[in-house]
């Protein structure tokens, strides 16, 4: 997907850097998209009419029909640390908002942006005294959302650094990942 948009990224600068270059043999092409500067200087308004749908691309690309849905993730977990909340969405729409607890004092929840890349039904932190993690998705170095016993908590910061959730919670999250596969899943961390 990134490669895609990337490819989109240099037909944007190809198109608008070098609208009067003659269009040769050896310019890059995706299969039958061609990546040749399509506007004259006086037609650059005309940019968004020319450019190749994202999922053209991405089928150019070999990645499929499958690829015609939306671009974007389609399962987006979003904690906001202010309000000590995660809203769950899939393919855009809200399905669910939980309280989570996130950092207590003296510790951090890292902020930004990140795909799950590891899930365990049971984990155990090496790092605290062995502490049970249920449900856990790891999403940045050792940062990990999962249950946590301590339910009277949630709604205020402290955890170590990562995503508390009730335990029903978390396995409901963790099967939802689990169903649409971590790599179109988002993990976003708001300050």
């Amino acid at each position: 997907m990134y490669r895609a948009f990337a490819l989109l990224g240099l037909s944007l600068c190809l198109t608008i850097a070098a609208p009067a270059r003659a269009a040769t043999d050896d310019t890059p092409s995706l299969g039958d998209i061609s990546m040749r500067p399509s506007l004259s200087p006086d037609r650059a308004s005309e940019l968004a009419m020319t450019l190749p749908p994202a999922a053209d691309i991405a089928e150019a690309l070999g990645a499929g029909p499958a690829s015609r849905q939306a671009l974007g993730p389609k399962v987006m977990v979003r904690v906001d640390i202010s309000s000590q909340t995660m809203t769950v969405l899939v393919h855009g729409k809200v399905v669910h908002e939980w309280k989570v607890s996130t950092a207590g004092r003296g510790y951090i929840t890292p902020t930004g942006f990140w795909t799950p890349y590891r899930m365990h039904v049971m984990w155990r932190s090496r790092k605290y005294d062995n502490a049970p993690m249920p449900h856990s998705i790891f999403f940045h170095e050792g940062y990990a959302i999962h249950a946590t016993p301590h339910i009277k908590r949630l709604g205020k910061p402290a955890s170590h650094g990562c995503v508390r959730l009730h335990p029903d919670n978390a396995k409901i999250l963790f099967a939802l990942v689990r169903q649409y596969g971590p790599s179109v899943v988002r993990v976003s961390v708001e300050p």
